[in-house]
């Protein structure tokens, strides 16, 4: 397994992943002001780290249940050797309604959590990964309910970059006096 190399990146470089995170379909100008820098330099800063492998990617985050998938559950897979991981989890990652596979330590060997559109569905799922070559036996928890579900990364940017206000032209505040 290949570790991942940690990317150097400043505070104004966390400040505006934290921005993408919250919404990336504001625009670079949004962008720069919020964290002091112009339209250019942004767009050149998140080039370099799409570059460098920070940025992955960008998508639309969906609520499942409006689309029909109302079942979240986790499956517990053991396998029969470990030589067949590599195998077993492309075959399961090729499987639509999971959404995390993991190699976990423990009584399984992998973690899984899929949605899918109700209990029928589940089972079917389950019989799915049942019949994969090397797989021993599984276990499943379906949630009944979840509080939070996030693809958020926390960073450390610092709080002067994060909601700043835009910066006023010279002159008095609003409020009256100087202070």
């Amino acid at each position: 397994m290949k570790l991942a190399r940690v990317a150097e990146f400043d505070a104004t470089d966390r400040a505006i992943l934290e921005l993408l995170q919250d919404n990336c379909k504001q625009s670079m100008a949004q962008i720069g002001e919020k964290v002091g820098l112009s339209a250019p330099s942004v767009v050149e800063r998140i080039h370099k780290l799409e570059e460098a492998g920070v940025i992955t990617g960008y998508v639309a985050l969906v609520d499942a249940r409006r689309l029909g998938k109302d079942v979240t559950a986790f499956l517990g897979v053991a396998t029969e050797q470990p030589r067949s991981i590599g195998t077993l989890e492309r075959q399961i990652i090729a499987i639509d309604d999971v959404l995390e596979c993991h190699h976990v330590t423990g009584a399984h060997t992998l973690m899984i959590k899929v949605k899918t559109s109700n209990t029928e569905s589940l089972e079917r799922l389950i019989e799915q990964i049942r019949a994969l070559e090397g797989v021993s036996r599984t276990e499943t928890m379906v949630a009944l309910s979840t509080q939070t579900e996030r693809q958020r990364i926390a960073l450390d940017a610092p709080d002067e970059f994060v909601a700043r206000p835009p910066r006023r032209s010279g002159g008095r505040s609003r409020g009256g006096r100087r202070g």
